[in-house]
C-alpha cells in the first residue's frame, strides 16, 4: 500500500463561524484571521494505491460554479485535483473508488463535472465508483433548511444517476470492520448524520482521515467545534471519544483542512487532548 496526499485546492471561510462559541482571543492564536475575519483552509484529499485499487477520499470543491460562488470563499494558490495526482504519477481516469466521507460541497464538489458543452454533468472519475452510506444519502438528498446551503444538488444527483453510487453497510456499533475498500470507518453524527472517518492501517500505523470531527489542529480543545455543526452537542462526545482513543493508541491524524498542519498526533494532557507533534506527509508516508 502506497498512500499520497492530494491537496485539491486553498480557500477560507470565516474564523467565528469556523470555531463557533469560542472567542476570537483564543482560536486566533492558532488560525490567525485576516481584515475580513477569514482563515486559511485547504481541501486535502488522501490517495489510497493499494493492489490494483486507487482510492480518493474526498475531491474538494471542484470547479464548475459560478464565479460570484467562489467568490464567497477566496480561493488561493494554485492546488487542484489534476496537478496532484500528476505530481505522484497519475490521472483522474486511474481511479477505482471515490470514497466521500460526506456530502458537503467543499468534500464532494470535484466528484461532478459539467460535460463538455455545459448542458449537463458527468462523474469526474469516469471509472470510479462513489461511496457513500444510506443513512447520509438520504440526510444530503432532502436537507433540512439549515444545512441546504452546503448539500448542492448539482453535486449529488449526477452520482446516482451515473449508476456508480455504491453504499458502505453500517454495523450497530461506531466502527465498520473490514470495509470493502479495505480501511475501517468511525461513523460521527455531529456535523452531519454519518459523516465517515477513514482509518487506514499502513506499515504499522494508523492513520486517520480527519474530515470534518477535527477540521484543524487548533480544533483540538473540546469546545473548539465548528458553528456548521448540527448537533454541536454530540460532537463533543464525539471528538472526545476520538481524540482519547488516539492518544491511547498513537493514531497518526490526517488533516483534510489545516493549511499548514497535514498530520499531527496528540497526547494526554492536565488540560485534556493535545497536540503531541506535527508531521508532514512525506514523513510519515515515504
Amino acid at each position: 500500500m502506497n498512500l499520497y496526499p492530494v491537496n485539491s485546492g486553498n480557500f477560507k471561510l470565516d474564523g467565528g463561524a469556523m470555531f463557533g462559541v469560542v472567542p476570537k482571543s483564543l482560536w486566533n492564536r492558532t488560525n490567525p484571521a485576516d481584515a475580513n475575519n477569514m482563515i486559511e483552509l485547504t481541501a486535502r484529499c488522501l490517495l489510497i494505491e493499494d493492489g490494483k485499487r486507487l482510492i480518493l477520499i474526498d475531491t474538494g470543491m471542484g470547479n464548475k460554479q459560478s464565479d460570484k460562488f467562489f467568490g464567497y470563499y477566496y480561493l488561493w494558490g494554485n492546488d487542484s485535483i489534476d496537478t496532484s495526482l500528476k505530481k505522484h504519477g497519475f490521472h483522474r481516469d486511474d481511479i477505482t473508488d471515490v470514497f466521500l466521507t460526506h456530502l458537503h460541497f467543499d468534500h464532494c464538489g470535484g466528484a461532478i463535472n459539467w460535460n463538455t458543452d455545459k448542458t449537463g454533468y458527468e462523474p469526474a472519475f469516469k471509472n470510479a465508483y462513489f461511496w457513500s452510506n444510506e443513512n447520509h444519502w438520504q440526510w444530503a438528498t432532502n436537507p433540512n433548511p439549515r444545512e441546504k446551503a452546503s448539500f448542492l444538488k448539482e453535486n449529488i444527483l449526477p452520482i446516482e444517476e451515473s449508476g456508480q453510487l455504491k453504499f458502505t453497510k453500517m454495523q450497530s456499533t461506531n466502527m465498520l470492520q473490514n470495509s470493502p475498500l479495505g480501511f475501517d470507518i468511525f461513523f460521527a453524527d455531529g456535523h452531519t448524520e454519518k459523516q465517515m472517518i477513514p482509518m487506514i492501517h499502513y506499515k504499522g500505523k494508523t492513520i486517520c482521515f480527519m474530515a470534518d470531527l477535527l477540521p484543524t489542529a487548533g480544533h483540538l480543545p473540546l469546545p473548539y467545534i465548528m458553528g456548521y455543526d448540527m448537533r454541536p452537542l454530540q460532537t463533543l462526545t464525539e471528538k472526545e471519544n476520538f481524540l482519547n482513543m488516539a492518544a491511547n493508541k498513537g493514531f497518526y491524524l490526517f488533516l483534510e483542512h489545516d493549511a499548514h498542519n497535514e498530520i499531527i498526533t496528540v497526547k494526554h494532557t492536565e488540560k485534556g487532548v493535545r497536540l503531541d507533534k506535527t508531521y508532514t506527509a512525506k514523513d510519515i508516508f515515504n
